[in-house]
């Protein structure tokens, strides 16, 4: 019995480096770190050629109260500013009309990618759509190409709404 407890304490200090009772029922718990915020709007345009490179961000995120982070380019500086809450509901509305149809992808490889990514509160409502190749339309259909545009349509009212702070 003396062993396994002194196991028990030799993991626990070995895995954190200090061991900490807990705390007794009804006592106070430490405060915890809030958890980072999740984007509710991730929108990301890489270049072709992306894959050698590892200076890429985000080219815009949006929270769900309107607070956003821009960059121009992966080497800019982020600017702080907000996205107004009418064109985050229509960006919602559409981002899910949008998962239902097929943007097609082209045999031409490595020619950049952009991906509008959707994450709400509730995790089984995630939306992530990755348009390959955005600038090629070379043997895709006319719906296809349709799709495309809406994709990037979304994509640039997003950037353009922003509002530097």
């Amino acid at each position: 019995m003396a062993a396994a407890t002194a196991l028990s304490a030799g993991m626990v200090i070995g895995a954190g480096g200090v061991a900490a009772a807990d705390p007794a029922p009804g006592a106070p718990t430490p405060a915890q770190a809030p958890a980072p915020a999740v984007a509710l709007f991730t929108l990301t345009a890489m270049p072709a050629g992306w894959q050698t490179r590892t200076d890429l961000h985000p080219s815009l995120q949006v929270q769900a109260d309107g607070h956003a982070t821009k960059r121009a380019d992966s080497s800019a500086q982020a600017v702080e500013g907000t996205v107004p809450a009418d064109v985050i509901g229509a960006a919602a509305a559409e981002v899910k009309a949008l998962a239902a149809v097929d943007m097609g992808t082209p045999e031409q490889g490595d020619k950049g990618t952009s991906i509008i990514d959707y994450m709400p509160q509730a995790p089984d409502q995630d939306v992530h759509l990755i348009v390959y190749a955005p600038e090629v339309s070379d043997g895709l259909t006319d719906e296809q190409k349709a799709s495309r545009k809406r994709f990037d349509d979304l994509f640039q009212r997003m950037l353009n709404a922003f509002v530097p702070s």
